[in-house]
This record gives C-alpha cells, sequence and structure tokens, in this order.
C-alpha cells in the first residue's frame, strides 16, 4: 500500500492549497464513483482522454488504443477507429470536438459486443420485434430485475410512468421515446447505468444507525500497521499509517519502544525481529493529518507500549500537543467510566482520537500524577506496580535466557527459523507513567479472565485481546458466551506470531462471534484482506458497520455454529448466473470464474461453483453457464458473495466482494476490482442474480400459493379445462373445500400473503 511516487502542487497560499487537497480527495476517493456501473465508467474515461491532449491541444491516437489494450490488441484499436471514421494511426492526433462520447461508445462496442445482451433481447421480444414494447419492458422489470421478497405496499411494483422514465434516459431514438419503446441499444444502455447497479446505491452512503454504543460495530482495524512486509526482517514506513487511514482503517497498531541515540526519541518497531524503526513522533503527525480524511468516526490507537516511563511521558506529550483537540483525554460527560453504563456511540465521539494503553489503578494513577505534577516522580521503571489487571497483545521480544545460536548453526537455518527458534512472545511493560495513563478511557485493556468473570464485573470499557488460535479456542468451547461478550466490551483479535510473511486470518468466524476489531495486516493483498475490504466499502466506507440485531441485543441468543442460530431471521436463497465478461485481460488467456460465499459455517462455500474455461478470449468471453445456487442462507446479513476471474494458469485477474444485504436481484454488471480492491479500468462481469426465501422441501406449492394466489388458482384452472379436454367433468372432481366462513379461497390466500409479508 505504500506509493514512493509524490505529486507536489504548490499553491500561493494555505486556503487554496487546502481547497485543492479536499475536492482532489472528493474525486479521487468518491466511493459511489468507485462502484460505478459500466455506463459511467465509460463516461469517466471519455473526458479522461478528452484532457489528455497534447501541447496543441490534440488527443494522440496512441492514448485511446492504451486505454482499451495494449501490445497485439491495439491494431484492433486503430481498425475500429479507421471504422469510425478517426485517425487510426498510432502517430496521428485527433480533435477533441471530433472525438464525442458516441464515438468512444462505438469503438467500446466494436471492440467488446454485446451478444449476450442481443440474446436476452431476443428472449424478451421473442424475436418478432426490434424494440421493446412498455407492457413488455414492465414486465422484464418486475420479474427479472426485482427482488420478489420484497412487500409490494414499501416498495411498488415498476409501472408505466417509472418504465416510461428510464425509456427516456436511455433510449436515443426520438420515435422510439415518442411511442415509449424500448431498442436494443437502449436496453444496454440501461443495464449498463447506475439506475441497475447491483447493490443498493443507498449502502454506499452511510445508511446505518451511529447513535448504537462502540461495542454494536465491526470496527475495520490493522495489525502491526507500521510495516510494509513481513513480520520478520521487514520495513517499517510512517506512509503505511497515512495509506490505511485514507483506506478507511480505524484502529491502527503502534509498537513502541524506547529510542537510541542522543536525542532518544522513542521509536516505532517490531521489536526484536530485525524490522527497521521509525519516529514515533512522525507517526503521530501522520496521524493527525489523515484521521479524518476518509471518516469522521473515532480511530483508536492501540499501543503496545514496552518504553521506560521517561519514554512514556514523550509518548504522551507528543499525542497531547500534536493531537490536541482531537485527541480525547477525558471521558463524556453522558458516559462515565463506570459498571454497567455503555459505550459511547460513533456520533458521540465524531472526529476524535483515543487511546488504547494500559491504565493504573484509579487510587495509582491519582497519586502519581501529583508527584509527577511536583516534580517527585521518578521516571524508572524500578518502582514496583501491583497492577495485574492489565495486560497487551504480545509482541516478538528476545527472553535473556535464550542461547544465540553459533556461526555454523546460523549458516544451516533460515532467517525464518531463526526467528522462530530464538524469538518468544512477552507482554508489553507494566510499568505505565500516569500521564499517558490518564489518558486512557474507552479503551482500556486488561487481562482476559473468562467470560463470567467479565459479565459479573460488567465494566463496557474493559476490553481484551486475542491472538487468532487463543480467539478460535473460545469460540469452539464458549461461542454463545464470545457473543454475550461482544454486546457489551470490545475484543480485538490479531494474527498469531506464527505468520511471519504477514498473511492473514480468515476474519470472517470472528466477525460471525461479533468481534468488533478484527486486526488484519493491511500490506497483504490476499483474500481475508479482499473480505475486509470489501466488507467495509459499504455504510460510506466509513469504517464501522453495525452489526445484526440478534448480536446487539441482551434478551437475544445467538450460536453462530448453529443449524438455525436465531429466531425470526428469515433464510434466503440465492442463485448466480455468470453470463460473460468484458475487457478481463488484454491478452489472448483462456479464462474462468470463481463464485464463493463467506458467512456463517453453514453458509460459507468455497471452490465449490466455477464456470467452465473459455479458450483464448480475455476480452470478451461469454460462459452462459448454468446458475450456482446458495440454496440456504441462514443469515443474509452476515453473508458475502465473492466474483473472483482467473486466468488459464490459476492467476488472479479480477475480484469482488458483494454483501447479501442490499444486493440487487436481476441483470447485473460487476465492476471489478484488483487484487488489492483497487478498481480496474473496463474489467467487469455480466451475470443474472436471483434471489428468494429460502422454502424447505416440500412446502414449494404452499409458498407459491402464498406470494401469489392468482397465479395458483390460474394453475388450478388451467389444470380443469385439461381434465375436461380429457372427457372428465368438473363435478367429477373430488376437491377440498373452497371457501372458509364465506371467503374465497382467493381472499383468504390474499389475507395469509399480508400476514407473510408483515
Amino acid at each position: 500500500m505504500v506509493n514512493i511516487n509524490y505529486t507536489h502542487i504548490v499553491c500561493p497560499d494555505e486556503e487554496i492549497a487546502k481547497t485543492w487537497r479536499d475536492v482532489l480527495r472528493r474525486i479521487t476517493n468518491n466511493n459511489k464513483a468507485n462502484n460505478i456501473c459500466p455506463m459511467t465508467s465509460l463516461k469517466k474515461h471519455w473526458m479522461k482522454l478528452c484532457y489528455s491532449v497534447d501541447p496543441d491541444g490534440k488527443i494522440p491516437v496512441r492514448r485511446i488504443s492504451q486505454t482499451f489494450a495494449s501490445g497485439k490488441t491495439e491494431k484492433l484499436v486503430y481498425q475500429c477507429l479507421g471504422e469510425i471514421g478517426l485517425p487510426n494511426d498510432k502517430n496521428d492526433v485527433i480533435e477533441p470536438r471530433d472525438f464525442t462520447f458516441d464515438k468512444f461508445y462505438q469503438i467500446y462496442h466494436k471492440l467488446c459486443p454485446r451478444n449476450d445482451i442481443e440474446e436476452l433481447f431476443q428472449s424478451l421480444t421473442q424475436g418478432k420485434t426490434d424494440t421493446l414494447s412498455m407492457e413488455q419492458f414492465i414486465t422484464f422489470l418486475n420479474q427479472r430485475q426485482r427482488d420478489p421478497r420484497l412487500n409490494e405496499i414499501l416498495y411498488p411494483l415498476y409501472e408505466e410512468k417509472r418504465a416510461k422514465e428510464i425509456i427516456l434516459n436511455y433510449e436515443q431514438n426520438e420515435e422510439n421515446c415518442k411511442d415509449s419503446k424500448l431498442s436494443h441499444d437502449g436496453l444496454i444502455r440501461y443495464l449498463m447505468s447506475d439506475d441497475n447497479a447491483p447493490v443498493l446505491l443507498d449502502h454506499l452512503d452511510i445508511y446505518m444507525d451511529m447513535d448504537q454504543p462502540l461495542s454494536h460495530y465491526y470496527i475495520n482495524s490493522s495489525h502491526n500497521t507500521y510495516l510494509s512486509g513481513r513480520q520478520f526482517g521487514g520495513k517499517s514506513s510512517v506512509e503505511m499509517y497515512r495509506q490505511v487511514l485514507l483506506a478507511g482503517c480505524r484502529c491502527v497498531e503502534l509498537d513502541c519502544w524506547d529510542g537510541k541515540g542522543e536525542d532518544e526519541e522513542p521509536i516505532i518497531t517490531h521489536g526484536k525481529a530485525m524490522c527497521t524503526d521509525i519516529i514515533f513522533k512522525d507517526v503521530i503527525y501522520a496521524i493527525r493529518d489523515c484521521a479524518f480524511v476518509t471518516s469522521d468516526y473515532p480511530i483508536i490507537l492501540s499501543f503496545e507500549n514496552h518504553c521506560s516511563k521517561k519514554q512514556q511521558y514523550k509518548l504522551a506529550k507528543y499525542c497531547d500537543d500534536i493531537l490536541g483537540d482531537l485527541l480525547l483525554k477525558e471521558p463524556l460527560p453522558t458516559h462515565p467510566l463506570e459498571p454497567g453504563i455503555p459505550l459511547p456511540s460513533p456520533n458521540d465521539l465524531k472526529r476524535k482520537i483515543l487511546i488504547k494503553n494500559k491504565r493504573l489503578r484509579p487510587e495509582v494513577e491519582k497519586q502519581e500524577l501529583e508527584l509527577w505534577k511536583k516534580g517527585q516522580l521518578q521516571n524508572d521503571d524500578d518502582d514496583d506496580d501491583d497492577d495485574d489487571t492489565t495486560t497487551s497483545s504480545p509482541s516478538v521480544a528476545m527472553s535473556p535466557s535464550d542461547e544465540v545460536p553459533n556461526e555454523s548453526e546460523r549458516k544451516e537455518a533460515s532467517a525464518e527459523q531463526l526467528a522462530m527458534a530464538n524469538y518468544q512472545y512477552t507482554g508489553a511493560t507494566i510499568h505505565v507513567h500516569p500521564y499517558l495513563s490518564a489518558m486512557v478511557n474507552y479503551a482500556q485493556p486488561i487481562k482476559f479472565q473468562g467470560f463470567e468473570v467479565a459479565e459479573e464485573r460488567n465494566v463496557y470499557h474493559h476490553m481484551s485481546s486475542f491472538a487468532e488460535n487463543a480467539a478460535l479456542g473460545y469460540l469452539k468451547s464458549q461461542a454463545i458466551e464470545f457473543v454475550n461478550y461482544n454486546k457489551r466490551q470490545m475484543s480485538r483479535i490479531y494474527p498469531k506470531g506464527t505468520r511471519a510473511d504477514s498473511s492473514n486470518f480468515q476474519p470472517q468466524i470472528f466477525w460471525n462471534a461479533g468481534c468488533q476489531m478484527v486486526a488484519l495486516n493491511f500490506q497483504t493483498s490476499d483474500l481475508p484482506m479482499q473480505l475486509n475490504q470489501g466488507k467495509f466499502e459499504y455504510n460510506g466506507a466509513c469504517g464501522y458497520l453495525l452489526k445484526p440485531d440478534f448480536m446487539r441485543r441482551p434478551d437475544k441468543t445467538f450460536d453462530p455454529f448453529a443449524e438455525s442460530p436465531v429466531d425470526g431471521v428469515i433464510a434466503a436463497q440465492c442463485s448466480v448466473r455468470i453470463i460473460s465478461g468484458q475487457f478481463l485481460s488484454d491478452k489472448k488467456v483462456g479464462t474462468y470464474v470463481e463464485v464463493d460465499m463467506y458467512g456463517l459455517p453453514t453458509d460459507t462455500i468455497r471452490k465449490e461453483f466455477r464456470t467452465r474455461m473459455i479458450p483464448s478470449n480475455g476480452l470478451n468471453p461469454v460462459y452462459n453457464d448454468e446458475p450456482f445456487v446458495f440454496r440456504k442462507i441462514v443469515l443474509p446479513d452476515l453473508a458475502v458473495i465473492r466474483l473472483a476471474v482467473y486466468d488459464e494458469n490459476g492467476k488472479l485477474l479480477g475480484q469482488r466482494i458483494l454483501p447479501m444485504d442490499g444486493l440487487q436481484t436481476g441483470y447485473r454488471h460487476i465492476a471489478l476490482r484488483t487484487e488489492g480492491n483497487f478498481p480496474m479500468s473496463l474489467a467487469m462481469l455480466f451475470i443474472c442474480i436471483e434471489l428468494k426465501i429460502y422454502v424447505p422441501d416440500g412446502l414449494g406449492d404452499l409458498m407459491d400459493a402464498l406470494s401469489d394466489p392468482r397465479a395458483f388458482l390460474s394453475a388450478q384452472e388451467k389444470r380443469i379445462a385439461q381434465m375436461k379436454a380429457m372427457g372428465i367433468e368438473e363435478s367429477d372432481i373430488m376437491t377440498k373445500e373452497v371457501k372458509t366462513d364465506d371467503r374465497s379461497f382467493s381472499a383468504k390466500k390474499e389475507e395469509e400473503k399480508k400476514e407473510f409479508c408483515r
């Protein structure tokens, strides 16, 4: 995530500089812009080309070819330019007024013809007409593009007014617009538009309730934030703090150690693990500058404190002086640090930075603060601190009793083996300077002594950290208790120490237990990190996601490993059909798509759904496989779908994480992301999603009758007509009573349907 290339912009005064910074940020990190559909993406690329002019104010042809392809594929671009009447030699230039969006759109479709949508169009018109009538289009919108689970009162069916608006927006032929008809091109434009996004667009804004206690949210969290590479022998970088904060992270880790040299400046490094050092003060400046650029919601600085008291004073002083009013040094009057008092909400703590560090007992802190203010407190670690209620996440440190291997042993062992053989995990210092201790409030780490003890104490601002293997042990033995703990208090999960390569664990299993801070190595673009970035992309990418209701309410019991973990939640069924891909690779390679689901253990399905390989076509492969059906999704609120495109050698070309909560049914284009979750230029998948309420075996007919009683009766009438054709009279058929309490079957089913919807 560290970019060593910078563009310096020099402005005449500070106000203009701030304006440039703010506006550029809104452009480059617009969450909705990064989730846009193909048509808007095409317009962005066209506008970019219009401004990519040479000194004479003209557009070089080679820049247009670079937008779509590279290598041998560039020849196709030049050919397409010639076919639409534009200069097509690689050294030619084009007048900007001649390079209209329609011309750019023509190039796109010549390079990547959409035969897949043509096939859909023919199925809708039954091959009889060149346009979709208003009636046919409304039927398509209601039967294919609308979630059948939605309540028709709250979410009305498409009707003529809305369908006409869509036609007027996307149909280019004026005669068709007057006649309320949609052409093949109009359908393509609609299916590629933001009006047909795969996820509800309001979910990209902050749509969740942000007034719940902090413990009710998942918090985007980083582990060993300073590292840009491996845990052993890796490089530390101040820039990592800027990048992870700009990426939406709200909890960063600072491993603090005594500085060296005459200045004795505190440093941040992976202690005794042969990683490079960075200056603590520089990190605080970086945090101050980038803390609230992406999100206004609170940041937690997770200190792993190995410093002497003398340098702990420097830590506190730098935080106080540099962060200023951004630092929350005192608890809010409305949320005192007392047992039984819930944590404040993200809204309560907007634009505030919290320190997570061990804290002295209140009486000890008060006494030492008074001595320190009088200059009578010694800044050394010889005093005996009996505070046994505190702990922190472990860090790599050398034990004095460890033996150092001789030279021959060093030659035989790899660096990683030496790391594991000669370094063990020890806790941080227990000697806390009162100045730093007094800055700790709503994120006070304590030694975990069991769920029963935590429940008895009922102190909401106490939190504990767990290595992934320890947390898995608690999940195995006390899953329900772990969930209940996370309703009240916060927990932080971090990777086990043997992950020397900075690999990540699967975060989903800990999210299932309601763990708030599931800390990952942001520098590693692996599958767990993709899931993390995909999950926190929503709710305005603010770094906070509200947990489901049953994971917050004390009167609900939730077992993340149960087949039916909670009452009142309706399971879903989802099918995904991969139709085609566009601009997946500029090379002539085979491609295939994998569809995985992550959620509860009963919902998680991996490596089972994979399309066939389409050879030698990375530009516009058509898969058109049978739908992949996730038959029963127990908790849709916790589930996500991952679409990943691979080439014939197994290399990841692009991926996308889509949450089940907010996923839209129908024919949708999915804009792909890189391995590091950055938006790709034109790469996308065209898929068909179907969402239904899960129906157990044997109850399908009943569900059909409840959801559409008119259709159910029509089917009965059709069967009667067929029987008559076979010589059977209606009077000969023994039927069950169709009237109850003077109400017709249809009326009764309508009432049952409304009750079911409620």
